[in-house]
């Protein structure tokens, strides 16, 4: 598997840590709740992922309408491995589907896709290498809301403050700030059907 679409990640023995951005009125009472408010439509596709520079480079670092409450969410790696296992690719690639109509079926009836997009670094520029965009609609987000969500923190305030030390020339201030991300043990088995 090419370590060009590595998962990094902040994680524990048993939890991921992934990162969502919302409107403050679905944010806030999510971090206060440590749960989704009954406003969250549970039957739309949401977006998690791993990274805290590619969530970054998504939301405007907080302030792009809609997105200004940035979470942390930690999930059970029990259920982050599951929506992998069960997650198709939301792009043809002749390399891992046999033609364009059986990837079209598999999309389909997967309860979650996956998306590598450029990684990127202190300053959103993108970096070689691939960053995982994991959906998740149907049962997955169902399982997501209701079962995999160990806690939920507003870290808005951690955003602003690491945008603010790059601004002002400090990258390296930036940098210690940063969350801790390591590749996540995700091998052939959850990504094999992923990567080409």
């Amino acid at each position: 598997m090419a370590t060009k679409f590595q998962i990094r990640a902040a994680h524990t023995a048993d939890t991921i840590t992934v990162y969502q951005a919302y409107d403050p009125a679905i944010g806030v009472p999510a971090a206060r709740d440590g749960r989704f408010p009954a406003a969250w439509k549970r039957d739309r596709m949401t977006w998690i992922k791993p990274s805290f520079l590619w969530m970054m480079y998504r939301c405007g670092w907080g302030t792009k309408e809609g997105q200004q409450t940035v979470l942390a969410v930690e999930i059970s790696r029990e259920g982050f491995d599951w929506a992998l296992r069960n997650a198709c690719l939301s792009h043809y690639v002749p390399d891992l589907h046999p033609d364009q109509a059986t990837w079209k079926r598999q999309l389909r009836q997967a309860p979650a896709r996956v998306q590598w997009d450029p990684e990127r670094d202190l300053h959103l520029a993108p970096l070689p290498y691939r960053s995982l965009q994991l959906g998740l609609g149907g049962e997955a987000s169902a399982r997501y809301a209701d079962e995999w969500i160990v806690g939920v923190d507003d870290v808005t305030p951690l955003a602003h403050e690491i945008h603010g030390l790059v601004r002002g020339g400090d990258s390296e201030g930036a940098a210690r700030l940063m969350p801790e991300e390591r590749a996540y043990p995700a091998g052939e088995e959850l990504l094999g059907h992923l990567t080409a």
